[in-house]
């Protein structure tokens, strides 16, 4: 019974990893889509984020399975209530590339993102992408140290944002009101991306260690 509930639980760490390289590399296509106008690369994201929920819902099966075949217990239930963490973060992760890819498409065949701003939003992918392949890094072989950077990377995001606010509310500019809207949608979708990918690692650090952030050190 042990072989067999630590083969299941591989699989479902695995599953963790296929959406983590999965919301990864949405993220990565929806902003080519946004700074290129590059409509297929849009499509094919919408088109897979069903993937991702797919996924989602095999790591729930497979855990709420293991939780009424196994009752798990001590750090083998630790793993399962990280893993339902991870696997919501994750998911929420890959609509919000989702939600990036559709602006883009909405915009088509002018980009979405003027010139002006397209160095912050290129900043805040290299982020966003930085920050995703943590995620699948500790996830296919949890580290504690890895996880806890996240919170850094997050702070860099944060710092974008306020940039980006301080563009948009700048008396020179020039795009209008709908640009604006959708810039600040934009902006959020990635900010929200770096927040659910360090609640993500949060989880993992939690499995490790058995302490929540807010946990004395």
């Amino acid at each position: 019974m042990r072989d067999e509930f630590r083969a299941d639980l591989h699989i479902v760490s695995q599953l963790l990893v296929d959406m983590a390289e999965g919301v990864r590399s949405a993220m990565r296509q929806a902003t080519r889509a946004l700074l290129t106008a590059d409509r297929q690369a849009a499509e094919t994201v919408i088109e897979r984020d069903a993937e991702i929920d797919d996924l989602y819902r095999h790591v729930e099966e497979r855990v709420c399975d293991l939780l009424a075949r196994q009752a798990p217990v001590a750090s083998d239930l630790r793993a399962m209530i990280t893993a339902l963490h991870v696997a919501a973060d994750l998911e929420r992760m890959g609509d919000l590339a989702d939600h990036v890819a559709k602006t883009a498409l909405r915009r088509h065949p002018s980009p979405a993102v003027p010139a002006e701003l397209r160095q912050i939003f290129t900043d805040m992918a290299a982020i966003a992408d930085r920050m995703a392949e943590k995620i699948g890094s500790v996830l296919a072989k949890p580290d504690a140290d890895i996880a806890a950077e996240l919170d850094r990377d997050d702070d860099a995001m944060d710092e974008l944002h306020k940039h980006l606010f301080g563009v948009l509310l700048g008396d020179d500019w020039p795009y209008g009101v709908e640009t604006a809207i959708d810039a600040t949608l934009l902006g959020r979708f990635y900010e929200r991306f770096a927040d659910h990918a360090v609640n993500a690692g949060e989880h993992v650090v939690y499995l490790i260690t058995g302490e929540t952030a807010a946990s004395p050190s």
